[in-house]
C-alpha cells in the first residue's frame, strides 16, 4: 500500500513540474506513457473493474495523455462484487433465479444471493474475507504468511524452502515431504491457530500438508546466505488435477483465475510452479491455456532439487477439488444460472488466447456436433443426424473431432466460440461450453444418467442447457460394460431417433434466436 501511495505522489510531482516549467508548452507532454498499459491486456469490458481496484493506475491514466483507457475513467464505480465499497447495482452481473428452492431459501432474492455466494464473485468475497495473518513480520522486510480458512489459499513473503535432499517417490502429493525447518520464514508464527486449520487436509483440497511444517526461522534467509537461489518474480504454486481431461484441468484454470482476483493481479510476468513431490512428468493436453496466466514455461518443483530456494513473493493457489469449491462437485441451489465470475473467466481466456467471434450469421444458426474417438459414448448415427439438419436451410452444420494431436486447442476454442448450438455426448469435451457465446445452447445429447455435471456447469457459465428426454427414442448399443461395476450407461454407444433429434435442435434454435444478445433477434423472432 505504501508503494502505491508513493507511486501516486510521484506521478503528481512529475505532472506538476511539467506544468510549472511551461504550462502552455505542449512539447512538455511526456514522450513515454506513465504506465505500461499494454501489459494490462484485459477484455475491454473488464477495464473499468480493473481500474477500480488499481487506483494508482487510474490516477496515472487521468494525468497521462497516452493512456488508451480514458473513456473508462467515468466508470470507476464499476466493481466485481467482492470489494468492500462495491454497490450492488455496480457489480459485474448478478445471477438469475427462476424460483426459490424449498429447503434452501424462501424467496427468489434469497436464492440469487445464495447462488452468488456459492459460485459467483460472492465466493471470491468470502475467500478474501477469510484471509488471516498466521506469521507476522518482526520488522520491515521480514517474511509473512497469510491464508484463507483451511489453508485453501495462502500468500507468503520471503518464503524459504530447503530442497537439498527431497525424498521423491511415486506419490504426487506426499503429505510428509518436509521436516521442521525445511520450509518457513523469519516472522512470528501463531502455531496454535495455524495448526487448527487442518480439518480439510487433503491433496487437492488444502495446502495444509505442504505448510504444516512451516517454521519460524531465527534469521532472515534472503540476507544471511541461507538461499542458494532467490526468486524475485512473483510465483504461484499449484497442485494440478488431471491434465488429460478438460473438465478436471479447467478446474485448475478457473481456480487460478479466482486466485488472481483474490490477489488483485492479472499480470503474466509471474512464475507458475507445479507442486508435485514425485519425479514424474505431467501430461497436459491444454498447455496453450497457460499463456493466459504466464509468459513463461511451467516449472516443476523438482527443478529446484538440491537447492535452498527463497521466494520473495509466493502464492499458493486455490485448489481444484476443494470441498464447496469451484467447480468440481460444487453443491448448487437449483433454479439459478448465470454467474459473472464464469462469464468473466470465459472472456479473459478467449481474449488472451486471441480467440474472436466471427459471427453470428444473419439467417443462419451455426451447429457444431462433437464426435468422440473413444471406445464408448459414440453417436452411432451422427452422420444421419447431421444430414437431417442440413436439409433445413436455417442450419450451418459441422461435425468436429477435438483430437489434441490433430487440432490444437486454440483452434478448438475458435470452433466452439463460433457455435450457436453445441451438441455432444456426456464427456469432458462438453467443458467447451465455458467458451460458447452468451446466446448459445449446449445440447448434451445424452447425459448417461449423470444429470447434474454439465447442467450445473452450463448454469455457472450462463448458457442454456438441453438434454435428451424421451428414453424410448434413444437406442443404446448394449447395456454397457464397466470394467468392475458391470452394466453402466457410460460404457456403451448410442443411436438417436432422427425426427426427435431435429425437433430438439429446432427448440434450441428458437432459444438462440430469442436470446437478448442475439444480434438478429428482431429479424428472426417471427420465423420460428
Amino acid at each position: 500500500m505504501l508503494m502505491l501511495l508513493a507511486f501516486g505522489v510521484l506521478l503528481q510531482e512529475i505532472w506538476a513540474s511539467i506544468h510549472d516549467e511551461n504550462p502552455a508548452d505542449a512539447s512538455n507532454i511526456p514522450e513515454v506513457p506513465l504506465f505500461s498499459y499494454e501489459n494490462i491486456n484485459l477484455p475491454e469490458e473488464h477495464i473499468p473493474y480493473f481500474l477500480h481496484n488499481n487506483k494508482h493506475i487510474a490516477t496515472a491514466c487521468k494525468q497521462d495523455p497516452h493512456c488508451p483507457y480514458k473513456k473508462y475513467l467515468k466508470k470507476l464505480k464499476s466493481c466485481w462484487g467482492y470489494e468492500k465499497s462495491c454497490k450492488p447495482e455496480k457489480r459485474f452481473g448478478y445471477p438469475t433465479c427462476d424460483y426459490a428452492e424449498a429447503g434452501w431459501v424462501s424467496t427468489v432474492e434469497e436464492a440469487q444471493h445464495t447462488f452468488w455466494k456459492q459460485a459467483d464473485f460472492g465466493y471470491v468475497k468470502e475467500r478474501i474475507d477469510e484471509v488471516k495473518t498466521y506469521c507476522r513480520p518482526k520488522a520491515m522486510g521480514d517474511s509473512s504468511l497469510e491464508c484463507s480458512r483451511y489453508l485453501q489459499y495462502c500468500r507468503a513473503k520471503n518464503l524459504y524452502i530447503d530442497l537439498r535432499s527431497p525424498e521423491r517417490t511415486h506419490d504426487r502429493f506426499n503429505e510428509d515431504f518436509f521436516q521442521k525447518g525445511q520450509i518457513g520464514g523469519h516472522c512470528n508464527l501463531d502455531i496454535k491457530a495455524f495448526l487448527a486449520e487442518g480439518q480439510r487436509k487433503s491433496p487437492l483440497q488444502s495446502w495444509f500438508a505442504e505448510l504444516q511444517m512451516y517454521t519460524e526461522l531465527n534469521g532472515r534467509p534472503t540476507e544471511d546466505g541461507s538461499c542458494d537461489v532467490v526468486i524475485d518474480k512473483p510465483t504461484y504454486f499449484m497442485k494440478f488435477d488431471a491434465g488429460v481431461n478438460m473438465y478436471h484441468h479447467f478446474c485448475d484454470f478457473v481456480n487460478l483465475y479466482i486466485t488472481q482476483h483474490v490477489n488483485n493481479s492479472f499480470s503474466t510476468d509471474v512464475n507458475i510452479v507445479m507442486w508435485d513431490t514425485s519425479s514424474y512428468g505431467y501430461g497436459d493436453l491444454f498447455s496453450e491455456t497457460w499463456t493466459t496466466f504466464t509468459d513463461y514455461e511451467i516449472t516443476h518443483l523438482k527443478s529446484y532439487d538440491s537447492k535452498r530456494v527463497c521466494f520473495k513473493e509466493a502464492v499458493f493457489a486455490l485448489l481444484p477439488r476443494m470441498r464447496y469449491g469451484l467447480f468440481y462437485n460444487t453443491p448448487l441451489i437449483s433454479g439459478c444460472h448465470g454467474t459473472g465470475l464464469f462469464r468473466a473467466f470465459s472472456q479473459h481466456v478467449l481474449h488472451r488466447l486471441n480467440v474472436t467471434q466471427d459471427g453470428p450469421k444473419d439467417g443462419k444458426i451455426r451447429v457444431t456436433i462433437l464426435a468422440r474417438s473413444t471406445a464408448y459414448r459414440k453417436i452411432l448415427n451422427q452422420n444421419e443426424l447431421a444430414s437431417a439438419l442440413k436439409t433445413l436451410s436455417l442450419f450451418d452444420v459441422q461435425i468436429v473431432n477435438y483430437k489434441y494431436k490433430e487440432l490444437e486447442f486454440t483452434k478448438q476454442l475458435k470452433i466452439t466460440h463460433n457455435s450457436d448450438i453445441f451438441i455432444g455426448m456426456h464427456g469432458a469435451g462438453l467443458t467447451h461450453l465455458l467458451f460458447l457465446p452468451d446466446w448459445a445452447v449446449i445440447f448434451e445429447l445424452y447425459n448417461c444418467e449423470d444429470e447434474h455435471c454439465y447442467l450445473d456447469l452450463a448454469r455457472l457459465r450462463g448458457v442454456h442447457y438441453m438434454t435428451w428426454q424421451r428414453k424410448d427414442k434413444v437406442f443404446p448399443q448394449d447395456q454397457g460394460h464397466h470394467p468392475t461395476l458391470g452394466k453402466h450407461p457410460k460404457f456403451t454407444n448410442y443411436s438417436f431417433d432422427v425426427e426427435e433429434f431435429v425437433r430438439l435442435v429446432l427448440l434450441a434454435a428458437d432459444h438462440v434466436s430469442q436470446h437478448s444478445k442475439w444480434p438478429f433477434r428482431r429479424k428472426q423472432r417471427d420465423e420460428f
